[in-house]
Order: structure tokens, then sequence, then C-alpha cells
């Protein structure tokens, strides 16, 4: 790095961190990124299993041409550093009456299935819902997602060049009620409902705009060869052969600032003076001290308040007897009016759905021992996280409930997972500090919640987010499009701001970090499913959300 390149940390190595720091250093700054954990991808993790590493994250890649230009913008080839694998079938779906339902990336073959399965009105009802997500997500991509900061003026601009949306955004209407006026089937209703909770939403509390979700996933699912994980090392590596440092098992603990502004962070491993800290973590973190008091007022209370789902998360490989699986499953539950009432209650439901992904099958159906990511949706941490007894109860409950459901459709693990196989929102708070054990950042309840995320730019000068908690929104493309907001902000403010005023502050000696490269990298993974937007009504603003 040239002498006088900015000194840039980068706290967290989540999708959101690392793809600003592949931005940054090619941008020419100097970039440190630590990571408590021993490797990249912060919810991209993976646990170990007879069969190697399984993830217990995000298990698909959405929306491609995110990555295609990251790798782009930097000189690179998304295909010269991943493979990724194109899922014919994006999901197939069990009910407990022995239906049997597989949507497709190609959108005739998905009416045709719909249509042999439930009749040709369902099939009509499917393309007239999936042209509507198309018009939505056409219109909204460049003005929510792509945006580094959506102004309402462009967003009413976009509405009344186009007067269709308002009928096609359904204001005031929740996604449940869309779904209930759109399908006669009530089955299409609830396989459409559970996109709630790709970004940690309920369908009843979430608005009709988030309909779009769908054709996000409608253009395109891949898996990434070796795991979601590999993409994170990816990226880490790539980032490293350009020139940044990466420490693993280093611990930001405070924030220092100096006339108003970031100078400094505090470690584990010492105290580093830069020119501008990223943060990519929960930005509850912040707002809750944890960072000390320099970033207790940087983002305010409702840009991270009320919290968004959690969930039970299994990661184990068997060997399966039982119906055929796909790569992406969904078995129902008998009520989704009552898991979604009790997930709003904040309590545990007694029958929900599974999502089981079969990472082992995105090439096709395998014999013997696989490996699968279990899903179950849970309420985030409540006033009282319980004790350690009741956790370990709540676990027991929760394997025993979610293999007996499996059972149910003739689904059977032989071995049985172990209790070490579970993560609850409990080892997700740990994992993710002053998260709550919330997966997506802030609730997407409400007409305005995504425009509440925080913005790159914090109220602190030279403090800045990226990640799933940061607009625009969680989901794996969505950290990485909050990451290229946070890279460019920090380019042009640090183009503008004189030589480094960290260079000496107070409590002690700054030191900055060896350039030690990458470390060594573990497997490691992330959360989720991909899609943008919150829903406006004719007169409120045009907010956003989405997964991955």
């Amino acid at each position: 790095m040239p002498a006088a390149a900015k000194q840039v940390i980068v706290v967290g190595a989540g999708i959101g961190g690392l793809a600003a720091a592949l931005r940054l250093v090619h941008a020419g700054h100097a970039v440190t990124v630590i990571e408590r954990a021993e490797a990249p991808g912060g919810r991209m993790r993976t646990l170990p299993s007879i069969a190697g590493p399984v993830d217990t994250g995000p298990t698909v890649l959405t929306l491609r041409p995110v990555f295609e230009a990251l790798f782009a913008d930097v000189g690179e080839t998304l295909a010269d550093h991943v493979t990724l694998d194109p899922l014919s079938v994006l999901a197939r779906h069990f009910w407990d009456d022995g239906t049997v339902l597989d949507l497709h990336a190609d959108a005739e073959a998905n009416a045709e299935a719909v249509g042999s399965v439930f009749g040709a009105r369902a099939a009509a009802e499917l393309r007239r819902f999936s042209a509507r997500a198309a018009r939505l997500f056409a219109a909204f991509e460049g003005p929510m997602m792509q945006a580094a900061d959506p102004q309402q003026s462009a967003l009413a601009l976009t509405v009344m060049r186009r007067p269709r949306l308002a009928l096609d955004m359904a204001p005031h209407r929740s996604l449940a009620a869309l779904l209930q006026s759109s399908f006669s089937e009530p089955k299409l209703a609830q396989l459409f409902a559970r996109y709630a909770t790709y970004v940690g939403g309920t369908p009843g509390q979430v608005p009709a705009l988030l309909s779009l979700i769908w054709e996000a996933e409608a253009r395109g699912v891949w898996a990434v060869r070796g795991g979601m994980h590999a993409l994170a090392r990816a990226v880490a590596e790539l980032a490293a052969r350009k020139g940044a440092a990466f420490r693993y098992g280093v611990e930001a603990t405070r924030i220092v600032q100096q006339n108003g502004r970031a100078v400094a962070v505090e470690t584990s491993a010492g105290r580093m003076a830069v020119d501008a800290v990223l943060f990519n973590g929960d930005p509850r973190a912040l707002t809750t001290g944890l960072l000390g008091p320099a970033g207790q007022g940087a983002v305010p209370v409702d840009a991270v308040e009320p919290r968004s789902l959690s969930a039970q998360v299994l990661a184990f490989a068997a060997e399966f007897r039982g119906p055929e699986l796909a790569y992406h499953n969904v078995f129902f539950g008998e009520d989704p009016g009552a898991e979604f009432a009790a997930l709003e209650r904040g309590e545990l439901p007694e029958d929900a759905s599974i999502y089981l992904c079969a990472q082992d099958r995105a090439l096709g159906p395998v014999t013997g021992v696989e490996r699968v990511e279990i899903i179950r949706n849970a309420p985030p941490l409540g006033p009282d996280t319980g004790t350690d007894e009741t956790i370990e109860r709540e676990k027991a409950l929760c394997q025993r409930r979610v293999l007996d459901r499996l059972g149910d459709f003739g689904l059977v693990p032989d071995p049985r997972p172990l209790p070490e196989a579970l993560t609850v929102p409990r080892d997700w708070d740990s994992l993710y500090p002053a998260s709550l054990g919330s997966l997506y950042g802030r609730s997407p309840r409400g007409l305005t919640a995504g425009l509440k995320r925080p913005r790159a730019r914090t109220a602190l000068p030279g403090l800045y987010l990226c990640g799933g908690g940061a607009h625009p929104g969680a989901g794996v493309p969505m950290a990485a499009l909050s990451g290229r907001h946070a890279a460019e902000a920090i380019t042009s403010d640090l183009s503008s701001t004189s030589p480094s005023p960290g260079t000496a502050t107070p409590g002690g000696m700054s030191t900055g970090f060896p350039k030690t490269g990458g470390r060594a990298f573990r497997s490691s993974a992330s959360s989720d499913p991909s899609s943008p937007l919150g829903m406006p009504g004719p007169d409120d603003a045009i907010p956003t959300t989405t997964s991955a």
C-alpha cells in the first residue's frame, strides 16, 4: 500500500464486510478486517459432521448479478473464483394429505406443475401473481436496493410514472391478505406466505409489497459448490491477495472518538488508529453501548427495533429413508395461522413448517449419508432468555418436534442428530452479540419498516455500517449490496478529508495491525434466501427490506 493510503478497519467478516473490504482495498485503501470467529463468513458458518462441514446459515445464492458486479468491479470474474450450480427445481413442497408440488426455475414449468396438481384456475392465478411480483421488482430494484440512500421523492416519481404500481403494491394490505385474494387454493397461499419469513417477518404483519420476494427467487437460484461458506472464503482470499489484512480471533471492544469523529478501534489484540471504521455486525450492538459510548448515539434506536424472527437450526449428516428430496424442501405445518400467531406473541409454535436443505443434492439425487440443514422459525429472545437448564429443555423439545414432524411425512434420519447439531436463538445471540438471536436485523413489520433501516453513514463521522442489519436489508445479495454502499461512502468521504486524524488518540498509544494477509481459512457460513423492499401507501414513504 502507498504510504498515504487511508487506514480502514472492517469489524466483522460477514459477506457485507468482505464485499466492502474487497472494494476498498481495490480502491487503494489500507484495509484490515478483524473477526472474532476463526474464519470468514459471519452467518455463513458451518458445523462439522461425519460427511464434512454443513452450512448452518444461507443455503443458496439468488440475484447472481450482484456478485458478478462485485467481482467485475475489481477486475475479476465470478466464475473464476466460485462454481455455481443452477437449480432447476427451486423447491419441493409437502403437505399432510400427500400433496407434493415442485416449483421450477422455468415460469411455464411452474404453471404446468401448479395446473397438474391444483387445476387450470390455480395455474392462471400463479401467472398473474408472478407477473405482479415481476413488475414490482423491476420498478423498485433501482430506486430501493441499488440506491445507497433511497429518497421518498424518487420513489414517488417511480409510482407516478407507472400508475399501475399503486394497484400492484396493494397499499395498506398485508402479504397474507394479498395472498388470500390472489389464490383460490389455500395451499398456494400458504406456500407464498412463507416468503415473509425470508426477511424475518410473518405474513400478517409484513406489507403486500413483499410479494416481490418471489420474483427474486424466480430469477434463478444457485447452489455454491462446496457450500455457501466457499463464497465467503473466495471473497476473503481475493481481498487478501489484493493487500487486505485479515485478523481472525480478534474482537472489537470499543470505538474511540476524538473531536467528534471515530479515530480508533480498541480490540482484544490492541488499539488501531483509523481513518474510517466499517462495522459489519448487528447495529443493535452500537445502540446498546456494546462498543462504548462513542457508537451509542450513532444509530437511532428505531433503526434496530423491533426485532425480526430467529430460528432453530439443525445441521448434521445422516442417511435418510422416506420421500425423495430435492435440494430445497418445505414440509408444511397443519395450521399456518396458529404458527404465525405464536411467533407474533413471541412464543415457539407447537406445529410449524420445516425447511430442509439437502445440500449434497444440487446436482441430483444422492445415496448414502448426506448433509442437511433444517430450519424451524422461532421468535427472537425476549426479556428473559432463560436459564441453562431451560435452554437445554428447549433444545430437546425442538429436536423432538422437528424429527417427529418429519416422521409424519415418512422421512427418518439414521443416525439421529446429536444435541450439538442444534443452534437456537440464545446461541445466535452469543455468536452475534446484541442481536437477541434475530437473524434479519430490524423487523420488516409495518409500512415504513424498510426505510428505517440504518444507512451506510452513521451520525458519528468516520463510522459506517454494512451487513444484513443495514440498508437494503437481510439476505446474502442485500448484505453484499450494503458493502458496496459502505465502500462508496467511505471512499467518497475520505477523498475529501485531511490525512488521518487517528495518529494520536487518548488513552494510550495507537498501533496498526501488521499486514498478516489471510490466515489459513477454516470453514464458515451465513443465513437465508433473497429479495427487497417494504411497503408504501399512496401517502407513505416506500420502504425496503429483503432476503436471500
